[in-house]
């Protein structure tokens, strides 16, 4: 069987996935970055300069995607407990019931792309790809598992 290099199937599985996400938000007449913001508050309150960071946007821009969001009731912000100077930002419940619609249906869609792969195969994904996620946040200054709220 051919194979692609590195390069090509990364390539290839990031647009493959892009479009999964884009189909799935568009179910709810949102975007692929409005469902990454969704995605990351699924389980954290963090600050714009923190999603600014988790999102690898400037904080303008986080700000202005913050209040579309809010405007459609997705989101909000929250007063922070810590500094009451700065604020969180956190989902509404019509926020987490998109996050988790789509959240479901991109969970079907991965699922139906690896099911010609075993078990082994999909953890050795798995730790791979986490490995790598780590490792690139880290890099970045940003904790991928901190303030999570669980």
């Amino acid at each position: 069987m051919p194979e692609l290099n590195t390069t090509d199937a990364l390539a290839q599985i990031s647009f493959l996935i892009q479009d999964m996400v884009e189909r799935r938000a568009a179910e709810h007449e949102g975007s692929l970055i409005q469902t990454r913001l969704l995605g990351i508050l699924r389980d954290r309150k963090p600050t714009i300069n923190e999603l600014a960071a988790l999102l690898g946007l400037d904080k303008s821009s986080v700000s202005g995607l913050v209040d579309r969001a809010a405007k459609r009731g997705w989101v909000r912000r929250v007063p922070s407990m810590v500094d009451r100077r700065s604020v969180r930002v956190a989902l509404t419940d019509a926020g987490r019931s998109v996050v988790d619609s789509v959240a479901a249906g991109f969970a079907q869609d991965i699922e139906q792309l690896l099911a010609p792969l075993s078990d082994g195969d999909r953890d050795a994904i798995t730790d791979v790809l986490t490995r790598v996620l780590i490792a690139h946040a880290r890099e970045h200054g940003v904790d991928l598992f901190a303030n999570l709220v669980r």
